[in-house]
């Protein structure tokens, strides 16, 4: 158990001192961020609506039209 320890210690070190040490990595970083942010909240708002919750009231009606569409062929 001491050496599993051990690894997750030194790793957590490893990446401690490397983010720390940066100075370019760190806009790169912020700018991987804000590209994460917009791709998975501001464009899923735009172009990926949520149809089950708009077009049926109930969890049974959701699930059947789910069901219909997965064995459909």
């Amino acid at each position: 158990m001491s050496q599993i320890r051990r690894f997750f210690e030194c790793t957590k070190d490893l990446y401690v001192d490397g983010f720390r040490n940066m100075t370019v990595g760190r806009s790169l970083w912020a700018l991987i961020l804000i590209k994460l942010f917009i791709i998975f909240f501001i464009l899923k708002i735009f172009f990926f609506p949520d149809r089950l919750n708009s077009d049926f009231d109930s969890d049974s009606q959701r699930a059947e039209a789910v069901r219909e569409a997965l064995t459909q062929q």
